[in-house]
């Protein structure tokens, strides 16, 4: 049994002395949102962490054959883009939250067109 928010091997954040590093505001919120949803007893944290892998796995892939096919250097590993996206298609499939939700809320994708208006708000996620 894992401690609590363990992330290691491919799962693991960027860390910088011991603490976790962000690059923008946004991903400290999506990795607050992650713990306090695991916390609600909303999915368990592992069953969240097999996700993140399986969104790393599918890039790397991806990132495989398009160095294979166009020879270009590897894009830079986002990590937080697979944390959200993980965390965003895990909520969708409980039909916790519509697609592209997530995102909205956290303003990670202010560029996408809004073509889903429907606000209902889900208990709003409060963070300490």
């Amino acid at each position: 049994m894992t401690t609590a928010y363990e992330l290691d091997g491919t799962a693991a954040p960027p860390m910088l002395n011991g603490e976790l590093a962000f690059d923008a505001p946004w991903q400290g919120r999506v990795f607050g949102m992650a713990r306090g949803l695991s916390e609600r007893g909303v999915f368990t944290w592992d069953e969240f962490r097999a996700r993140l892998i399986g969104e790393i796995a599918a890039f790397d892939r991806t990132v495989d054959q398009q160095m294979i096919v166009s020879g270009l250097s590897t894009p830079r590993f986002q990590y937080y883009d697979h944390f959200l996206r993980a965390l965003e298609m895990l909520l969708v499939e409980r039909s916790i939250i519509a697609v592209g939700e997530l995102s909205d809320r956290v303003g990670v994708f202010a560029v996408r067109p809004h073509g889903h208006d429907h606000h209902h708000d889900h208990d709003s996620h409060h963070h300490h």
